[in-house]
């Protein structure tokens, strides 16, 4: 597979606004990581700006812990260190092209409140991910509502609570329920897995061919959110940005797979793969 051009080819005048600024909403007391994987893989991916909206009394932390490439949006919280209904505000304001929620979030309360009321207020192209899809799922109505592109990222359990349906039932039928779902809510689906699906509202179906077991760990989906929100924000539509993500967090988890085994792969190590996977596939 060969990259569309709006990856592959910079203009010698190129800005940095060109290529998009991603609100990243993560984080909470003990999900900090979660954070700072998703935005280190949108700027290894070509993201132009990342911004992190954090709780926060956990910034200097985080702070600590980022590439100085990222840069941080302190937030309301609530008494568990995680996002509060009143970060909405600032939120809304924020000059972000586009919006990825969800890694490390938490499921509570305030937090909840929150990320329905981005969905049924907010027009900015969203990438829901993680606890996101948690909180989501306690009320779906705002899928059908909300007019705006939406990206939901599940794995078969949240996706289980998502539609539902029993995981395994799930599980032996992936791709008609990931097709099903994102028609009746009118979304990009991409359902998480061995041999990964993407589909469309419009019908449309991609089914993934690169990865492997390693990328089984701890972070690898808050890697790929950060993908897809950086596709997104170079300009790619909602289903060519999940379809090249996911391709390109497969192809970066083989090349690291190559070099540390399946075994002793980490997040991180699919992220300094990325630049590699794209250069082979231009």
């Amino acid at each position: 597979m060969r990259l569309p051009a709006q990856l592959s080819r910079r203009k010698k005048d190129a800005f940095k606004n060109d290529f998009g600024h991603i609100l990243i909403l993560a984080g909470s007391r003990n999900f900090l990581g979660a954070a700072a994987l998703s935005g280190l893989a949108a700027m290894r991916s070509g993201a132009g700006l990342v911004t992190l909206g954090i709780p926060a009394s956990l910034n200097c932390v985080l702070q600590q812990k980022i590439s100085p490439v990222l840069m941080t949006l302190p937030l309301d919280e609530t008494v568990k260190q995680s996002l509060s209904v009143s970060a909405f505000r600032k939120i809304k304001e924020f000059p972000s092209d586009l919006i990825l929620i969800g890694p490390g979030l938490s499921t509570e309360e305030s937090t909840r409140h929150l990320v329905l009321k981005i969905l049924s207020s907010l027009d900015k192209p969203l990438v829901i991910d993680a606890d996101a899809l948690n909180c989501v799922a306690t009320d779906l109505r705002v899928l059908k509502k909300r007019k705006g592109l939406k990206i939901l990222t599940p794995h078969p359990g949240e996706m289980a609570r998502l539609t539902r349906l029993n995981k395994n039932f799930i599980l032996q039928r992936r791709q008609e329920i990931t097709k099903q779902f994102a028609a009746d809510y009118h979304s990009i689906v991409l359902l998480k897995g061995h041999q990964t699906i993407v589909a469309s509202a419009e019908k449309q179906i991609y089914i993934n061919k690169t990865g492997n077991p390693g990328m089984a760990t701890a972070g690898s989906g808050d890697v790929l959110s950060g993908i897809i929100a950086a596709f997104l924000a170079q300009g790619l539509n909602g289903f060519e940005a999940a379809k090249w993500a996911c391709y390109l967090h497969g192809k970066a988890g083989d090349l690291a797979a190559k070099k540390k085994t399946p075994m002793g792969m980490i997040a991180t190590d699919i992220i300094e793969n990325i630049p590699e996977a794209i250069r082979r596939s231009k």
